[in-house]
């Protein structure tokens, strides 16, 4: 990313509330589990460690929620993506080295159904950033390096 505080596309901001409604129901279930239970009670080392797992799954759950919530923060305080150069939540026509153009969302959450999404940090996706109408950029595929041209930037819907 460009290290300043992205936009995100509806469809991302739909995908990481959602993540974020996930992660919150699934935190209370764990934490369930920990309540009431007291370190001097007795019990097996077995006991122990699956106390131990269940709080270290807690912390995970609690690191990934302030995650997300700082992502929707950020995206909102950013506002619309820019129509001057590419960021994420733009969407770009870019002209392939083959000749053929294609116009593609740039987004930050990968999107199955979405075949013209190019996430921002694929290979493509990380070296439109940043640039403008008319600039050259190249980048690395499978069949290896190429190059493509960024003809129009728009927003995303």
């Amino acid at each position: 990313m460009t290290g300043v505080p992205e936009p995100l596309s509806p469809d991302a901001r739909r995908a990481l509330e959602k993540e974020l409604s996930d992660l919150r129901e699934e935190r209370g279930s764990v934490a369930l589990t920990l309540q009431g239970n007291d370190s001097e009670s007795p019990g097996d080392s077995a006991d122990q460690a699956d106390e131990l797992q269940r709080a270290t799954e807690v912390t995970r759950l609690d690191n990934r929620i302030a995650e997300v919530t700082e992502r929707l923060h950020d995206a909102t305080e950013s506002g619309p993506p820019s129509t001057d150069a590419v960021g994420v939540g733009s969407t770009v026509t870019v002209r392939f080295a083959d000749g053929t153009t294609e116009t593609l969302h740039v987004g930050e959450v990968a999107d199955d159904r979405d075949q013209s999404l190019v996430t921002a940090d694929s290979p493509l996706g990380r070296e439109l950033l940043g640039h403008r109408a008319g600039d050259a950029v190249d980048y690395e595929t499978p069949g290896g390096p190429t190059s493509a041209e960024v003809v129009s930037i728009g927003t995303g819907s």
